[in-house]
């Protein structure tokens, strides 16, 4: 039977609309933001707000409660989106598994990285890799460890450099590549800073500026006081380490930030018999087929 090739070509350019309209609507969930997700598209707003108002007509549900500038999902907008996200990873895999069978390193890698790694271990890497492979198109998305590991679980990121967790889940492959020494740190005028050595219990007794407990490095501080019995004095926290760092080098507290980043006024104090540290790497999920760009770009990490 002859294919009817005017049918043919409307069937295509309708299944690319409604991609397009899918994409739309993951954009507006994720950001909770019309103009954020036209930024991210290339497009107008109005023209994302068209493409999300047919889907919404064509599954004949509102899909986004708009009141002033919030945008929140409507129940029915949170009941698609765990499919629509099924769907567009499945889409962009099928595409990438064809364009690998050629052996051909190209098309897009969407990775994750912290703004810590991505500031001081990715540059000479993603310089590398793109003088190496310049039909691959980087996404990048800087964000915690700890979301980019929800962000592999849900499909959004097919690969991410970051903090490895203390705990993997068994559905992701961690793979270690670099140590990361922790110390910990004190102003210069701090009552501590001239210390030869200090215990743990001494600086319990003094203000800390800690990486949020919901870090893993601020886990990882908070275990050892937990260890040892002891409680942590926590004055402030916040994830950002840059600004952990600031606010320690004027006197705010004592802090525990990767060596990397200990330089004047900050001193390091030395905790006999501890050498805390954590393990930056690459994690992706075992159930997904790693493409071309991802494989050549863990390539690059070593």
């Amino acid at each position: 039977m002859i294919p009817n090739w005017n049918t043919w070509g409307n069937r295509v350019r309708l299944a690319a609309m409604e991609t397009q309209n899918l994409q739309a609507f993951l954009l507006v969930a994720e950001h909770s933001s019309f103009s954020r997700a036209a930024e991210k598209l290339h497009l107008t707003q109005p023209a994302v707000s068209k493409r999300v108002a047919s889907l919404e007509s064509q599954l004949g549900k509102a899909l986004f409660d708009r009141i002033g500038r919030r945008v929140t999902l409507t129940e029915a907008g949170a009941a698609l989106l765990p499919h629509a996200r099924a769907i567009w990873q499945n889409l962009r895999q099928a595409e990438q598994s064809i364009r690998d069978l050629s052996g051909e390193v190209a098309g897009s890698l969407l990775l994750g990285t912290s703004h810590h790694i991505g500031l001081h271990r990715l540059p000479p890497i993603l310089r590398r890799f793109s003088n190496t492979y310049p039909q691959v198109k980087l996404d990048i998305g800087f964000m915690d460890s700890e979301q980019a590991y929800a962000q592999i679980m849900q499909g959004a990121v097919e690969l991410a450099v970051v903090t490895l967790a203390p705990e993997t889940d068994p559905r992701m492959l961690a793979t270690p590549v670099w140590e990361d020494p922790l110390d910990f740190m004190v102003a210069e005028g701090h009552p501590l800073a001239n210390s030869r050595s200090v215990s743990l219990e001494v600086l319990s007794q003094h203000p800390v500026i800690l990486p949020g407990l919901n870090t893993y490095t601020g886990q990882i501080a908070k275990k050892m006081f937990d260890d040892s019995g002891l409680s942590l004095n926590v004055a402030m926290s916040t994830n950002y380490l840059e600004t952990i760092r600031m606010m320690a080098a004027i006197g705010l507290g004592w802090t525990i930030l990767p060596r990397s980043m200990l330089a004047p006024p900050l001193r390091s104090l030395r905790i006999p018999s501890l050498k805390p540290q954590r393990q930056l790497g690459y994690i992706y999920h075992r159930g997904r087929s790693l493409s071309n760009a991802a494989r050549a770009f863990i390539q690059e990490l070593y």
